[in-house]
């Protein structure tokens, strides 16, 4: 018992002397859409609601608790029924849903009324990244954690936007209204902005649909919502809104990009180029499992220096990293690279650390694995 003063003291002092300024906003945020600042208006109305309703509840027990207390000399009332009483304790909450259920019912018919989209844009969740396809336009790219490793690991200070910053963001047109089609290759993740209200689970097999129209340029941030395996937290959002004008400038770079790429399989890369380029991948597709240094987290995710596969015969490795391992962490990256990255993260592999094989596997090379697969 003689704990306890001193326990209070305590919370005390830290109160009235702790120098941290938490913030205390514990309501939700009207959002950058119509359909947020819907749900957020509904969210309100609801919250006013239960306070009236606890009000004038908790109001009639303390009044009558204190007019009809024993020490006044009150004597009880003794009745049993009352059929006007049980009419109105029913009938008044029926009326307070149905009041409750219209605003509700319209707000969900908005939310999955995909209907009439400018812009559709099928997405695609990994463990642990996002891509994204933007349907009919010849466009498509994975999105990856950008926060430094240094700063994961303690060994720099946390940025502004740590763990949610990516190396490219969904970049969307202001005012045009936005299908999403979303699924997952592998485990079930979440695709969750929360200033746009979008949040939907992506499903193996399944595509569920959902919709967005932004009203004013900016960034909004978000993350996968759903337990995905051990880098679940590193798997941020980011969608970039810009003008009109300024979208159709990005998709056409974006377009170009992608027709440079594909003439990049048919150059003729040297050893360096495509160590180069294989130490951007490595780092940014493969560290996470098999730490930058190659020594890998044993047994899940096994070392790469060194080892058998990235030492022995480069068809055993491309076929590795190309089709993956069933039954294991280490997925196919057939469908999630391009054929210039898997030649150059292949011979990265082959040459970093302590693997000094000397050899090289070309973006022909994987071409023809992939045309070969089609077949």
């Amino acid at each position: 018992m003689s704990r306890h003063p001193r326990v209070w003291m305590g919370l005390l002092l830290c109160l009235a002397f702790s120098t941290a300024e938490a913030s205390w906003t514990v309501n939700m945020t009207p959002g950058a859409t119509e359909v947020s600042r819907t749900v957020f208006d509904l969210h309100m109305t609801i919250f006013w609601i239960c306070v009236v309703i606890g009000v004038i509840v908790f109001g009639a027990m303390f009044w009558s608790m204190f007019i009809h207390r024993r020490s006044t000399g009150q004597v009880p009332a003794n009745f049993h029924e009352s059929t006007t009483v049980e009419i109105l304790w029913t009938v008044v909450p029926l009326l307070i849903l149905v009041l409750m259920a219209i605003p509700a019912t319209k707000t969900l018919i908005d939310i999955y009324d995909t209907s009439e989209s400018d812009v559709d844009i099928q997405i695609t969740g990994y463990q642990w990244k996002w891509h994204y396809k933007y349907l009919g336009q010849d466009v498509e790219f994975f999105s990856n954690l950008a926060t430094p490793s240094e700063q994961i690991h303690n060994q720099a200070d946390k940025g502004e936007h740590y763990l949610l910053e990516v190396d490219q963001p969904l970049v969307v047109p202001v005012g045009a209204k936005i299908r999403f089609l979303i699924t997952s290759a592998d485990v079930i993740h979440a695709w969750w902005v929360p200033a746009l209200a979008v949040k939907k689970d992506a499903i193996p097999g399944f595509i569920n649909e959902s919709w967005t129209r932004i009203e004013q340029p900016g960034i909004y941030r978000g993350q996968c919502a759903e337990l995905c395996g051990k880098d679940h937290g590193f798997m941020p959002i980011v969608v970039e809104a810009k003008s009109k004008t300024d979208y159709e400038d990005w998709l056409a770079e974006k377009k170009a990009e992608t027709a440079k790429l594909k003439e990049l399989t048919k150059k003729d890369w040297t050893l360096e180029e495509l160590v180069a380029r294989g130490d951007k991948i490595y780092h940014t597709t493969c560290a996470s499992c098999h730490q930058p240094e190659g020594q890998g987290l044993p047994p899940m995710f096994p070392a790469l220096d060194g080892s058998k596969i990235a030492t022995g015969p480069k068809e055993n490795h491309l076929s590795t990293v190309f089709h993956g391992v069933p039954g294991t962490a280490m997925a196919a990256f057939g469908k999630q690279l391009s054929e210039v990255d898997i030649a150059a993260v292949v011979t990265y592999e082959r040459n970093a650390w302590g693997n000094k094989v000397g050899d090289m596997v070309t973006p022909k090379e994987v071409l023809e694995l992939k045309q070969a697969e089609e077949q």
